[in-house]
């Protein structure tokens, strides 16, 4: 594996990359509060079979973290950041594996350019009314009327005990490590991180307005797609992964005993399940 920053309009992207050039590339792209480490057991499994990349978004991992008065935290623009970054590295068509805030990149990706998506896999990645959990009922009056108040109560999302709870939530006793949320912590003592992580989650409902634009790209190119699904997650509910059997004939549901972080506890069995299908 090898560990790379590419300049992206004046900002540095942070990228791991594994297996040959010449092979079919496999687009990674983590969620919130992580970073391309999530990848660091499932990329391994790939990388014989694929050219493996995993970035960091800007604002996450080693990517720069410009304040959100300086950089516009967005998902729109987190988009144009990996799609410049994958026109830099020369990447066109790509499988993608979307997780979390990953979904809503990925699909804005593939609404762009379909003849781009060989294939898609989708671990609580969601694009479905019916996989938003009770949380999110608070988080829609919050952009209905949004105060400074609410503003502030959601950095408990940032919390340390937060980031823990959605890594062991739904996992059976002693099956996560604790490697990743321990990273993950650290990287919220970054300057400026929960004024610009508040910006993104106030941005999400752009996401859940585009869900009929992602489920229309689903409905007319019906791509290839595994829903690996982390079925005790709170927040991205099950229902959500078998809504896309509703628009997508090629979709297959694998509901997982695990939480949020499914990817931590049950990697064998996700990329056991890549392989499977679309390794030659």
């Amino acid at each position: 594996m090898k560990f790379n920053t590419i300049d992206v309009h004046g900002l540095k992207m942070f990228y791991r990359e594994s297996g040959r050039k010449e092979l079919p590339t496999f687009l990674l792209l983590h969620g919130f509060p992580t970073s391309s480490a999530l990848f660091r057991n499932l990329m391994p499994m790939l990388e014989n079979k694929f050219h493996v990349i995993a970035p960091d978004y800007i604002g996450f991992g080693q990517s720069a973290s410009p304040s959100h008065t300086d950089f516009k935290y967005t998902f729109e623009n987190l988009t144009n950041y990996v799609d410049d970054f994958l026109t830099q590295l020369g990447i066109d068509k790509f499988y993608m594996y979307v997780f979390d805030y990953g979904a809503p990149i990925g699909f804005n990706l593939a609404v762009r350019y379909p003849e781009r998506i060989l294939g898609i896999v989708s671990q609580n990645g969601n694009v479905y009314q019916e996989g938003l959990g009770k949380k999110w009922e608070g988080r829609k009056k919050y952009w209905a009327h949004p105060t400074k108040e609410l503003r502030e109560q959601y950095k408990s999302a940032f919390a340390p005990e937060t980031i823990k709870g959605q890594y062991l939530g739904g996992e059976k006793p002693g099956t996560v490590g604790p490697d990743g949320y321990t990273l993950d912590i650290y990287y919220t003592g970054k300057p400026d991180y929960a004024e610009n992580q508040s910006d993104l989650i106030f941005d999400y409902q752009s996401n859940v307005a585009n869900y009929p634009k992602y489920q229309e790209y689903l409905r007319q190119y019906k791509p290839e797609l595994i829903a690996a699904w982390g079925k005790n997650d709170p927040s991205f509910i099950y229902p959500g992964a078998e809504a896309f059997k509703k628009d997508d004939p090629n979709a297959e549901v694998h509901l997982l005993d695990g939480g949020h972080f499914v990817l931590e506890s049950h990697w064998r069995e996700i990329g056991q399940l890549i392989l499977d299908k679309w390794a030659k």
